[in-house]
């Protein structure tokens, strides 16, 4: 489903509704059932209790801001004893995390906002708020459209996600992917040009980079027919060679790309200062790691290297 299906913003109900004070009458319901659907955190607290008066706010700010991924219930326990009680609260504030109708996590005390915001987030992580997109799942399906073979479509699926977030690396590489697969080199590379310096060590931003580097080398190399000539000709003419599997795998053909790298490498290895070695290591940083060419390829790597 995309951004656009799902539509955007959160739900209107849920703003009014995630605090709230609970009684022991209530506290089934206002808790153990409720914690069924998300996290709800119950802050035990007393009127006379001054850290009480300085945690509340914060942890009201922070649930606001998790925007329905989870819920704040008070309970005083000097109007509402039974419950504090059974559960061993002995001083207060206490906090304590339910989820799935069961105690989870908790901490006693006040403790600064970065630490409030640390104990929500780790309660929520992966979950979506009401009403927001599920990304990683966009992304999944950008993904799968693209190995099918549609890169049209799955790169406006990709520009969906950035539209909601512009900054997402994983959706800029997967555009810049989807150019790259189309051809169109130069949108692939303004496009990867707006990751931050600090995110292109990513994977899949590398992997992307590695994809442009090749595709600009086919360029250069010449057709696949010249070179293939050339290498029957010559077989000892490397650079053919090196050059015929940069053109066959701008044009899909993996296994065959490999072939021709790995014959340079076992006939002369140190040829181009590791020349052909380098060239299919970065062949296989574009596929992936789980691409089957990396993996077949990676073995007879080995195998040669190694025998």
């Amino acid at each position: 489903m995309t951004i656009v299906e799902q539509g955007g913003g959160p739900a209107p109900q849920a703003a009014p509704d995630l605090i709230k004070e609970t009684t022991t009458q209530t506290f089934v319901k206002d808790v153990i059932e409720e914690s069924k659907r998300q996290p709800v955190l119950i802050d035990f607290w007393a009127e006379w209790c001054g850290p009480c008066r300085q945690l509340t706010p914060v942890l009201e700010k922070a649930v606001r801001a998790a925007k329905g991924k989870v819920k704040l219930v008070k309970m005083n326990i000097d109007h509402h004893p039974a419950i504090p009680g059974q559960m061993g609260i002995q001083s207060i504030p206490a906090v304590i995390a339910f989820v799935n109708g069961q105690p989870a996590d908790g901490f006693m005390g006040t403790v600064p906002e970065s630490q409030v915001n640390a104990f929500i987030d780790k309660l929520t992580k992966g979950m979506t708020a009401p009403g927001e997109p599920n990304v990683a799942e966009i992304l999944q399906e950008a993904e799968a459209v693209l190995a099918e073979g549609d890169p049209a479509a799955a790169a406006q699926i990709y520009a969906e996600v950035l539209g909601f977030d512009a900054t997402n690396i994983a959706a800029l590489a997967g555009l810049a992917k989807c150019y790259v697969t189309t051809g169109a080199i130069e949108q692939a590379k303004q496009t990867l040009a707006m990751v931050p310096e600090s995110k292109r060590n990513d994977a899949a931003v590398k992997a992307v980079q590695a994809s442009i580097d090749l595709a600009e080398q086919a360029q250069a190399v010449g057709p696949v027919t010249e070179l293939e000539q050339k290498v029957a000709a010559n077989p000892l003419d490397h650079q053919a060679r090196f050059d015929l599997a940069t053109a066959l795998n701008a044009i899909g053909k993996r296994t065959e790309a490999t072939n021709q790298l790995l014959e340079i490498v076992k006939r002369d290895r140190k040829w181009n200062d590791d020349g052909a070695r380098k060239q299919l290591v970065q062949f296989f940083e574009a596929w992936g790691g789980t691409d089957e060419a990396t993996v077949e390829g990676r073995k007879r790597l080995s195998t040669i290297l190694f025998s």
